[in-house]
C-alpha cells in the first residue's frame, strides 16, 4: 500500500482523523473480538474502536495514514517523523490540531502548520491564502465519507483482528486506484482571477502582458480584448 499507492506531495496538504467503530456503544461490554485492543475515545461523540489519520494532497491522493486506538491524540502522530517524512510545504488541519508546540516542532522542520481558530481565542495573523485553504478541508472529510460509505473502510461485523486490519487496508488501496477523487482546481481558478485582473486593466498597462506571463509563469493567453 505505502509503497505503490501513495501519490506525491504537492506542497499542500490536509490531514484530518475518523473513527473506525468496532462495535455500536451498546455492545461494547459484550465485544470479544477486539478485546484489549480497541479502546474508547471522543470525536465528535463517545465510540469504540480506533482512529483512521489519513493526509492527503490537493488532488485528493493519498499520501500517508496511520491507524491508532481510539483514545489516542489527534496530534500524537504528527510527532512522528515517519508520518511525515515526505511531507513539506503548508499542512492544513481543524481545531483538533492546535498546539504552540506542535506548529514549532513542524516548523523547525520547514513545515507549516495552519489551523482553524477556536471561538474564545484571539485573532491570529494569517495570510489570504490560507484562510481560502482552510475552507477546502471539506475535501478530507469527502474522502472520509467515500472510504466509509464507498470503500467500506468501517462496519461491525469482524471476526478478527487481521480481518479488521485486511478490510481497512483494502478499503484504502480502493480509493487510491478510484478514478476521480475529490479534488481542488487550483490552476484554473487562478488563472481565471488573473484574466479578469488583466482584462481590467488600461490599455496602457496591459503592453506588459507578455512581460508580466512569463514572470508569473501562466500560459499566455491571446484572446484578451
Amino acid at each position: 500500500m505505502k509503497t505503490c499507492c501513495l501519490g506525491q506531495c504537492t506542497g499542500i496538504s490536509f490531514i484530518d482523523t475518523t473513527p473506525i467503530r468496532a462495535c455500536k456503544n451498546k455492545r461494547i461490554a459484550q465485544n470479544k473480538v477486539f478485546k484489549d485492543i480497541a479502546t474508547v475515545g471522543t470525536t465528535m461523540g463517545w465510540f469504540y474502536g480506533f482512529k483512521l489519520h489519513i493526509i492527503v494532497n490537493d488532488k485528493g491522493e493519498l499520501l500517508d495514514f496511520i491507524i491508532t486506538q481510539a483514545n489516542v491524540d489527534d496530534r500524537a502522530p504528527l510527532k512522528e517523523d515517519n508520518f511525515l517524512k515526505k511531507i513539506f510545504g503548508s499542512l492544513y488541519a481543524d481545531k483538533g490540531y492546535i498546539s504552540k508546540e506542535l506548529s514549532s516542532l513542524l516548523f523547525d522542520q520547514g513545515l507549516h502548520l495552519a489551523t482553524c481558530i477556536k471561538n474564545n481565542m484571539k485573532n491570529v495573523m494569517m495570510t489570504m491564502r490560507d484562510k481560502i485553504l482552510l475552507r477546502k478541508r471539506s475535501l478530507i472529510e469527502t474522502i472520509n465519507d467515500q472510504l466509509k460509505n464507498i470503500a467500506q473502510a468501517e462496519h461491525s461485523r469482524h471476526r478478527s483482528f487481521g480481518n479488521f486490519i485486511t478490510n481497512l487496508v483494502a478499503s484504502l488501496i480502493a480509493y487510491s486506484f478510484q478514478e476521480r477523487k475529490p479534488s481542488i482546481n487550483l490552476k484554473q481558478k487562478t488563472q481565471r482571477n488573473w484574466l479578469f485582473f488583466i482584462k481590467s486593466l488600461n490599455r496602457t498597462q496591459v503592453l506588459t502582458k507578455t512581460q508580466m506571463f512569463s514572470t508569473l509563469r501562466l500560459p499566455l493567453i491571446d484572446n484578451l480584448k
